[in-house]
């Protein structure tokens, strides 16, 4: 199954990225393939994670406290949020 990135949860994925390069070289590298590695998850079972709303589930993130909320339509994966788990729940929710 194909995905996209929202234009804002693809900011959201690079300001993340670049945050944990400046913490440590080599962990914005990490973050990324995790992100990618939950992405691959979601398209591989879409309907595998949680519900948030009618539309939109989460699938967590392994090594990282993000979620990746996504909604799939007409067999396509559209990344919502690339969302810290402990930073306001309900931001992305005008998207």
């Amino acid at each position: 199954m194909k995905f996209s990135f929202h234009e804002i949860a693809e900011k959201e994925f690079i300001d993340a990225i670049e945050y944990y390069e400046e913490c440590q070289a080599g962990l914005g590298e990490r973050f990324s393939e995790e992100v990618y590695a939950t992405i691959k998850r979601i398209c591989e079972h879409p309907y595998a994670w949680t519900d948030l709303d009618t539309k939109t589930r989460r699938c967590l993130t392994n090594k990282f406290p993000y979620g990746i909320l996504y909604r799939e339509v007409n067999n396509h994966i559209r990344i919502m949020a690339v969302m810290h788990l402990h930073r306001k729940p309900d931001y992305w929710q005008g998207r």
